[in-house]
């Protein structure tokens, strides 16, 4: 099993939605709201009170997937993030040891 996380930008959340509904195996996602920002600039120094106030909106999604379809969804999910501003985005992928999916039986 895989989790696979991106943080992004909130205007890409429909975008993103609708690319993953349409790769093959998509179990689903969570969806968190987030805010965040890039690394500073060498030349751009500020005091954290101004980095505070310098935080965007994000969101952060967080996907558990089959080993055999988790790649495929990482890759859609870096296309559907791309924005091609430095910093705007990040994708990870983490390996999951053990993992349930709970079903509640009416």
């Amino acid at each position: 099993m895989k989790e696979i996380n991106a943080v992004f930008g909130p205007q890409r959340l429909p975008t993103v939605r609708d690319a993953l509904r349409r790769a093959p195996g998509y179990p689903g996602m969570t969806v968190f709201k987030a805010e965040g920002h890039a690394a500073p600039t060498p030349q751009a120094r500020h005091s954290i009170k101004e980095e505070l106030k310098d935080s965007l909106p994000r969101v952060r999604i967080e996907i558990i997937a089959p080993d055999e379809v988790a790649e495929g969804l990482f890759d859609t999910l870096v296309n559907a993030v791309s924005v091609g501003s430095p910093g705007d985005s990040v994708v990870w992928i983490c390996d999951v040891e053990r993992a349930a999916f709970v079903h509640k039986t009416v």
